[in-house]
């Protein structure tokens, strides 16, 4: 099989490519990227089908690195089939999905089950990460590297804080050991515990009960504190605070190996969103004050916050359609990802170039795992995004199962147009 992409905007970070190129695919494998390749030439070799990718932005596949796909135990949520059409929509062509199942991601038998359903289904790639924990319980460490046998691609109780710090020293030790990255979800719960939103006048004003900053910085702080201690790395999840962001920036500069991302909802809403008591925005972290939003752009135009990653988090009606303060925690975010970081480009905080990387390049190298890049050679997993394309958020017409969207009826400005896995078309629209 042989498909030339002619006249797209290739951007490649990991080559620091920015130009108006065509790239030629043979079994599934990137072969050629060069200025107009002669499809008249090429053809000589054999049969030969063309896409006129016309000008719009051609990148490595994007990965979303931190994703809620609830299968096994929650399917009326979400599945992996519908999680991974949602994210092939939504122009990622591979998802790392975390443990929180029922049963819990925390043995071989989840981790193959998971992998086999993705290759069922036969769309994005899917990365388990494998529980930190047994049950999540922050007592026993699983076995890593049975898991790692078997196919999980790192470590996190994403959704409930490690809050012992001797089972996290090991828990780093142990992932260092066998290359493998640990995710660290950051709540100190003795803070945080019922809290349903950002501590603050907002909160206040609501009469909701609250979640301070500092519950998530206390913990940052802490895994920081391990990483420099064991010499090994750590990765914090969602981050959503200025102190966060700074106690990070503060680690990088000391030589600490800490990697961060965060969240478009944690740059693009803050707790005044919240005067609307719609639970589409009781999200985990809360969503936090201006200053805060602020501070999580400028760490991502500094480098300091590494990568954007959905947290897709889908409920179903049953869990969101009821008071705020008995509704579920967490959005949908695999379709509007995209479009909403965007934005970041049209404000001059990141280039297009900057935005690919932490939306593909970063990833993969974080997790460890092929892709990110449009080298010679690679599996051609690829996104087209049109950047000029406008869109109304829908959310009854998302790939997704459930339809917890706190954008519903916004207006987004560009999206993916054609998603590429493998040189295989999983998704395409408008192109």
């Amino acid at each position: 099989m042989r498909l030339l992409l002619k006249g797209g905007r290739v951007i490649d970070p990991s080559q620091n490519i920015d130009d108006i190129l065509d790239i030629l695919i043979v079994n599934g494998k990137i072969s050629l990227i060069d200025n107009k390749i002669d499809i008249s030439e090429v053809k000589t070799r054999g049969s030969i089908d063309s896409v006129d990718i016309g000008g719009r932005i051609l990148v490595p596949g994007l990965i979303d690195m931190h994703t809620h796909l609830r299968e096994p135990g929650f399917e009326y949520k979400e599945t992996i089939e519908s999680g991974t059409k949602a994210a092939v929509a939504g122009g990622f062509t591979a998802i790392a999905c975390m443990a929180n199942t029922s049963p819990v991601n925390d043995n071989r038998s989840v981790t193959e089950f998971i992998l086999t359903q993705a290759a069922r289904t036969g769309r994005a790639r899917v990365y388990p990460i494998a529980a930190l924990t047994r049950n999540q319980e922050g007592k026993i460490l699983t076995e890593f590297a049975d898991l790692k046998d078997a196919g999980a691609t790192g470590f996190s109780d994403d959704g409930m804080p490690v809050t012992d710090s001797g089972i996290m020293r090991c828990a780093l030790e142990y992932a260092y050991s066998l290359d493998m990255p640990v995710i660290s979800h950051c709540e100190d719960l003795g803070l945080a515990r019922g809290g349903m939103m950002n501590e603050g006048l907002v909160c206040a004003e609501l009469g909701l009960t609250a979640s301070p900053d500092i519950a998530e910085e206390i913990m940052v702080l802490r895994d920081i504190i391990l990483a420099r201690y064991t010499h090994t790395r750590v990765h914090i999840a969602h981050v959503s605070t200025a102190g966060s962001v700074e106690a990070i920036r503060a680690a990088k500069a000391s030589g600490i190996a800490v990697t961060a991302e965060t969240a478009p909802h944690y740059f693009t809403l803050s707790e005044e969103a919240l005067r609307s008591f719609s639970t589409n925005l009781k999200v985990y972290p809360p969503l936090r004050s201006e200053r805060d939003l602020e501070a999580i752009k400028e760490g991502l135009a500094d480098g300091t916050i590494d990568a954007i990653a959905s947290d897709h988090a889908p409920h179903s009606s049953i869990e969101k359609e009821v008071e705020f303060d008995y509704a579920a925690t967490g959005l949908i975010g695999l379709e509007t990802s995209l479009s909403l970081s965007l934005r970041l480009v049209e404000e001059g905080i990141l280039s297009m170039s900057g935005l690919i990387k932490k939306m593909s390049t970063n990833p993969a190298d974080i997790l460890g795992v092929s892709g990110g890049s449009l080298r010679h050679g690679l599996p051609a997993d690829i996104t087209v995004i049109d950047p000029e394309v406008t869109w109304t958020v829908d959310a009854a017409r998302f790939h997704s199962k459930s339809r917890n969207c706190p954008y519903q009826g916004m207006q987004l400005r560009g999206r993916s147009v054609m998603t590429m896995v493998g040189g295989e078309i999983k998704y395409r629209s408008g192109l």
